[in-house]
């Protein structure tokens, strides 16, 4: 699930609702799409939201850029494309 809703997101940038307030999101592939990078900045505010993730022949792994996975996955199951 987590996946899907990062696929949701278009390569390079686009602008998702999250929590009332409009995020600038960029969405970067390596890999042929086994690795995805995905950074959200809140336009005219301080949060953001950074993040790795990763599939191999074997696992998938979601890896936090030095904040909570719980904030992580709360935003990725609850933006809004706009």
């Amino acid at each position: 699930m987590i996946l899907e809703r990062i696929q949701n997101l278009p390569v390079g940038y686009s602008e998702v609702m999250y929590q009332q307030k409009k995020y600038g999101v960029t969405r970067t592939d390596f890999n042929n799409g086994k690795s995805i990078k995905v950074y959200a900045e809140e336009l005219g505010g301080n949060d953001f939201i950074s993040l790795n993730f990763y599939s191999t022949q074997t696992a998938e792994s979601l890896k936090p850029c030095e904040m909570p996975e719980a904030k992580v996955i709360h935003f990725l199951m609850n933006y809004k494309k706009i």
